[in-house]
C-alpha cells in the first residue's frame, strides 16, 4: 500500500500543474491524460493486498513512481517558461515530452502484462500507439503554432531567434540508397580523410546541406555491388527503428561506378565534430558537474532507444567510450553498431585482439563466464563504466592485464572511485549501474528518468 501513495500524490500534483502550464498546452494535457488512465489502473489494484505486494508489481510501480516524477519535473518547467525560452529550446523540449511518453507507455505495457488483466476501452485508446502518434503530432502542430504567433507578433525585435528556428534540423527520412551526386566533399577534392582505419578512409562532406562523415571502403573491387545492396536493403529495415537525437544518424549508401569491377563504397553517417567520448574525456576542455549530467542523460536515452527498438529487446553489445560519438553541442550519440552487416560485408576480414581492451567493460557474470548470454543487464553494467569515466574523465582500470581485472572485478566485487565533489544522487546511479549483481541494475528506462531528475536538479 505504502508503494501506492506517492504515486496518488505525484498524479495530484500533475493534474494541478497542468492547469497553469504557460507552453506546449496540449501536450501537456496529453500526459495529463495518460497518466489519469495510469491512475484508473493502479487504483483498481489498491484493494488487491496481495497483488500490490508481489515482488514484480512492486518493482513496477517503484519504477512508475520515477517516471511520473520526472514528468512533474517537465511541466513545473512549462508552469513557469516564458515564450522566449520556449524557442531557444524548442528541441529540447520536444525530446523530453517524447521520452515521457514513451516511460508511460512503458509502465502501461508492463502492467498489463504482470496483471494480465482487459482493460476498458478508454484505457487502451489512451495508450494506442497509432492513435498516440497521431495525437501527439496534432499537439505538437498546434503548440507550435501558437508559439510561432507570439514570435511573428515581436518579429522586429527577434529577427535573429526567428531566423533559428526557421533553419529546420534536416528530418529523419528512411536511410536510403544515395548517389554520388547529392554528396559533396570538403574539400572538393576528397584526397585528405579526417580518419583512416584498416579497411576504410572517413572524410567530411555534405549531404543535402549537412556536415556528413563518408566512408569509403579500400580494396572492394572484388566485391559484387547487387550483394552489398541486398544486405543493406535487408538492414535498413531495423535502422530505421533506431532514430534517435542520441543515436549517430545513418542516412544511407552510396556505390559509385555500380556493376564495375572499379565499384567504390561510400556509407554516409551523422558527422560529430568533436570525435568520440573517450578523445573528449581525455581533452583539456572544461566540464561543469551540470554538462557531465547531460552527457550521462544522453548515453541513458541512446541505450533505452535502443532496448525499445524492438519487440525482442536489442543490445549494442560493445559499448565503451570510443564507441560514443560528441556533437559540437557536447551531445553524445550512440555509434559503433550502425549498418554493421553491411559494413562487415565491404570490410576486409582484420584479426584484431578486442579482449583486452574490452574487458574492463565486461559485467562480471561475463567475465566469470564469456559464454554466458550477454543481456540487457549485462549492458547496462557497460554503461555504468562509461558513466563513471564521464565523472572521473579517467579510463577504466588503467594499466591493468585482463586478468588482474578478472580479480577486481570477480572476485573483489571491486568498483573505481568517483570523485569526492561528484553530487551524491549521480555517485548513487552511477554505482546502481555497476552493481556485482544484475538483479541490482536498473533498466535503460529507469536510469534514463533519474538521471533527468539529476540534470534538473543541477540546472536549478
Amino acid at each position: 500500500m505504502e508503494v501506492i501513495e506517492p504515486i496518488l500524490s505525484i498524479a495530484k500534483g500533475i493534474y494541478d500543474l497542468v492547469e497553469t502550464v504557460k507552453a506546449n498546452k496540449k501536450r501537456s494535457q496529453r500526459i495529463c491524460d495518460r497518466v489519469k488512465a495510469l491512475e484508473k489502473i493502479i487504483r483498481s489494484i489498491q484493494t488487491q493486498k496481495k497483488v500490490v505486494e508481489t515482488a514484480d508489481v512492486k518493482s513496477i510501480i517503484e519504477d512508475l513512481t520515477v517516471t511520473l516524477n520526472t514528468a512533474l519535473n517537465l511541466l513545473e518547467k512549462h508552469a513557469s517558461s516564458n515564450w522566449m525560452k520556449r524557442a531557444i529550446r524548442k528541441g529540447y523540449y520536444e525530446e523530453e515530452f517524447n521520452h515521457v511518453n514513451e516511460r508511460l507507455n512503458d509502465a502501461f505495457q508492463n502492467l498489463s502484462l504482470t496483471l494480465n488483466v482487459e482493460h476498458e476501452d478508454s484505457i487502451h485508446k489512451v495508450f494506442d500507439k497509432v492513435t498516440q502518434k497521431m495525437e501527439d503530432e496534432e499537439d505538437k502542430r498546434k503548440d507550435e503554432e501558437e508559439l510561432l504567433d507570439k514570435m511573428t507578433s515581436l518579429q522586429n525585435d527577434v529577427t535573429e531567434i526567428l531566423s533559428l528556428l526557421k533553419t529546420q534540423k534536416m528530418p529523419y527520412d528512411e536511410i536510403r540508397k544515395i548517389k554520388l551526386s547529392e554528396l559533396k566533399f570538403i574539400p572538393d577534392l576528397p584526397k585528405k580523410p579526417f580518419m583512416t582505419t584498416e579497411s576504410a578512409e572517413v572524410f567530411k562532406g555534405e549531404f543535402q546541406g549537412f556536415p556528413v562523415a563518408i566512408k569509403k571502403y579500400l580494396n572492394s573491387g572484388q566485391i559484387l555491388s547487387a550483394e552489398v545492396e541486398t544486405i543493406f536493403k535487408k538492414e535498413i529495415q531495423t535502422m530505421n527503428r533506431f532514430q534517435s537525437p542520441n543515436i549517430l544518424r545513418m542516412f544511407g549508401i552510396c556505390i559509385n561506378n555500380e556493376s564495375t569491377p572499379q565499384a567504390e563504397f561510400l556509407v554516409v553517417m551523422e558527422y560529430c565534430e568533436k570525435g568520440s567520448l573517450r578523445e573528449v574525456l581525455a581533452s583539456g576542455c572544461e566540464l561543469s558537474w551540470s554538462r557531465k549530467a547531460h552527457m550521462c542523460l544522453d548515453v541513458a536515452q541512446g541505450i533505452y532507444r535502443l532496448h525499445q527498438a524492438e519487440q525482442n529487446f536489442k543490445v549494442h553489445g560493445s559499448i565503451s567510450s570510443s564507441k560514443l560519438l560528441v556533437d559540437e553541442a557536447y551531445r553524445v550519440k550512440l555509434g559503433g553498431f550502425e549498418l554493421s552487416k553491411t559494413e562487415t560485408s565491404l570490410q576486409k576480414s582484420v584479426k584484431k585482439n578486442t579482449q583486452e581492451s574490452t574487458l574492463c567493460y565486461a559485467a562480471p557474470e561475463m567475465l566469470d563466464n564469456l559464454n554466458n548470454k550477454f543481456t540487457k543487464e549485462c549492458e547496462i553494467y557497460s554503461v555504468g563504466i562509461v558513466l563513471w569515466e564521464i565523472a572521473t574523465r579517467k579510463k577504466p582500470f588503467a594499466g591493468l592485464e585482463g586478468r588482474l581485472i578478472y580479480e577486481k572485478v570477480w572476485k573483489e566485487k571491486c568498483q573505481e572511485p568517483l570523485p569526492p565533489d561528484c553530487p551524491e544522487s549521480l555517485q548513487q546511479i552511477i554505482n546502481a549501474c555497476r552493481a556485482y549483481s544484475s538483479f541490482d541494475r536498473p533498466s535503460a528506462g529507469v536510469l534514463m528518468d533519474k538521471l533527468r531528475l539529476v540534470v534538473a536538479q543541477l540546472e536549478q
